[in-house]
């Protein structure tokens, strides 16, 4: 059972804010009744749903990475009409959803789909799916602030896990430097190098899993292969095994 707003977004036919407003615009149908309710139960395997007249059809499941730049949101539309990751997708035939979020100033590897159910198991904190970033902070960062963010400190909301650190190179005034988290808080990276006193200049996810950004080229994207999407659906068991090696 789902509601009727989540039936139509799970088609690929549009964001769940796009379905309620078909739904109150009476261009939905169940067991040929209109439904004006966006939050109506729907069982898919008893009721007939309609859109416009023509019966619901599940969309083919696609998946793909973008190379998402700096200064794009990953929401589908903005009030403030600045540019959105869906800005780069308008070839891609059907509605896709973000498997997780980038910041506006955070570029690198974002996937998208529109399997609900594979979107969820990536995001799921239980899996512990890795992500892995390259940082440029603000000033040079000492090997016990590195060792900091390596054992876990404590933010607003509880003590981080522990993450995999490799200091990548010093500049005169810039440390740059590798992390990888299994987890997915909001502005995670930039939280706890703000907890060193220090400031995130650049961020860059470079990839999550197995699966790196390889040469994919700012601003594009390509489908999956079947093959890489098979590495990134994790087992419990293993994602375990995984984070305890961040350790």
């Amino acid at each position: 059972m789902k509601t009727l707003e989540r039936v139509i977004s799970k088609a690929g036919l549009g964001s769940r804010t796009e379905a309620r407003g078909w739904i109150g615009a009476g261009r939905v149908s169940v067991n040929k009744r209109v439904i004006q309710n966006p939050d109506h139960w729907v069982d898919m395997e008893l009721d007939k749903v309609h859109f416009d007249g023509k019966p619901l059809e599940k969309k083919e499941h696609i998946y793909l990475m973008l190379y998402k730049p700096k200064g794009y949101l990953t929401t589908y539309k903005d009030p403030e009409r600045r540019p959105t990751v869906y800005d780069l997708l308008q070839d891609v035939g059907t509605f896709v959803v973000p498997v997780g979020r980038l910041d506006l100033d955070t570029s690198g590897l974002l996937l998208l789909t529109n399997d609900t159910q594979f979107a969820e198991r990536i995001m799921n904190p239980e899996f512990h799916v890795a992500k892995r970033y390259l940082v440029k902070a603000n000033r040079l960062l000492t090997d016990e602030e590195l060792g900091r963010l390596r054992n876990g400190l404590e933010l607003e909301d509880g003590p981080t896990r522990p993450a995999f650190v490799k200091r990548a190179r010093d500049s005169e005034k810039y440390t740059h430097f590798e992390i990888t988290i299994t987890e997915g808080r909001n502005r995670q990276v930039r939280r706890m190098v703000e907890a060193l006193g220090s400031v995130v200049l650049k961020l860059v996810r470079v990839a999550i899993g197995p699966l790196g950004i390889g040469e994919l080229n700012v601003g594009k994207w390509r489908y999956l292969e079947p093959s890489e999407r098979a590495r990134l659906m994790p087992q419990r068991s293993l994602a375990r095994k995984a984070s305890t090696r961040l350790t």
